[in-house]
């Protein structure tokens, strides 16, 4: 397995050779805020930073050029925004080798590629959906973003945004047309998923529950017009992320914490992993002083496996979940300084 670990200062990719963890650095020096693997092409890699743009790489991120930034008003299709927050590949929508290329921004805008990255379109009636003009990000109130975007494993054409913070929002056709936020659907999504053996089940990990308590983990088994919050055995409630067993859609594993709020003392509070299976109540199975896992993810070549990235490194677990080994990553002091954005799982 591949480890693509975006962060403030630039993009590490961990990856095993002769049987030991190797980092390497790329895009140094830039905040790297989204990455995307083509489904179609896994070493086709499309990185988003804050200012710096749109990044594409063709050789499973050894080495990357800028896309995306032709001038918007010349109508070649560029995209008018530096601050590339979130990007998705659809594994159901697919022109000659690649798949259709999403991008989300901040300011929230949506854009679509068809030809891998050439040229792009912007989505426009995204921005002119009934719940915009109340979209604010707390800590920049005058603005928001888009954190994710989820297309259907199902469904061609249908995608779910999360706005930061204000809405998931749903398209049925490609984001043409959008659909807007729904009565007690989530506000804060942070994470957003579905199973390949789950049509129209959604999870949903959001920032929700630190005002509501109950409402951070959310699922939707009908393609998000409704809602659930099955909350049974958490104590946090501020969800960063989600991620679901690829051999068993009832595994579920979530980075959890009170507050993302700084403490008394300076420092955060200590997320903790929950796991939950079929008919039971979720149970911490990890809450460690200093690794801060932010992220757990799961890839399709790995079932019953799960990873998990913080402050400290990274983690795996090879038993659904239920108990977690570090990583022998050579994950230096400096690095520990760093602020992860995500962690994306791909083949090596």
């Amino acid at each position: 397995m591949k480890l693509y670990i975006p962060t403030m200062g630039k993009l590490l990719v961990a990856e095993q050779k002769d049987g030991k963890w190797q980092l390497a650095s790329h895009l140094v020096g830039m905040q790297v805020m989204s990455l995307a693997i083509d489904p179609f092409h896994s070493e086709r890699v499309y990185c988003g930073t804050y200012r710096r743009g749109l990044w594409r790489s063709d050789d499973a991120g050894r080495s990357w050029e800028p896309i995306g930034d032709v001038p918007f008003n010349t109508g070649q299709g560029g995209i008018p925004f530096g601050n590339i927050t979130a990007i998705a590949v659809s594994s159901t929508e697919r022109f000659g080798e690649h798949g259709v290329v999403y991008v989300g921004t901040e300011p929230s805008a949506l854009f679509r590629s068809q030809d891998g990255g050439a040229t792009w379109q912007e989505l426009s009636t995204f921005r002119e959906l009934p719940s915009a003009s109340t979209w604010s990000f707390p800590p920049k109130p005058a603005t928001s973003h888009v954190l994710c975007i989820t297309p259907d494993l199902h469904v061609a054409g249908r995608i779910f945004v999360a706005v930061e913070a204000g809405a998931l929002v749903h398209s049925l056709d490609g984001g043409a047309h959008w659909e807007d936020r729904v009565p007690n659907g989530p506000i804060d999504t942070h994470t957003l998923v579905m199973h390949p053996n789950a049509p129209d089940r959604l999870y949903s990990a959001a920032g929700d529950g630190l005002f509501t308590p109950g409402k951070g983990y959310q699922e939707s088994s009908d393609g998000g017009l409704t809602w659930q919050c099955p909350d049974e055995g958490l104590s946090e409630h501020y969800l960063r992320s989600v991620a679901v067993d690829p051999a068993d859609p009832d595994t579920i594993v979530i980075s959890a914490a009170t507050t993302p709020l700084p403490l008394p003392d300076g420092t955060f509070a200590e997320p903790a992993l929950y796991r939950k299976t079929r008919g039971e109540p979720w149970r911490k199975v990890w809450q460690v002083r200093g690794t801060m896992l932010l992220y757990v993810a799961s890839h399709a070549a790995e079932p019953g496996v799960f990873y998990a990235l913080g402050f400290g490194g990274g983690y795996r677990s090879s038993d659904a979940g239920l108990t977690w080994e570090q990583l022998a990553l050579p994950w230096s002091r400096e690095l520990a300084q760093q602020f992860p954005q995500a962690l994306v799982l791909g083949d090596d």
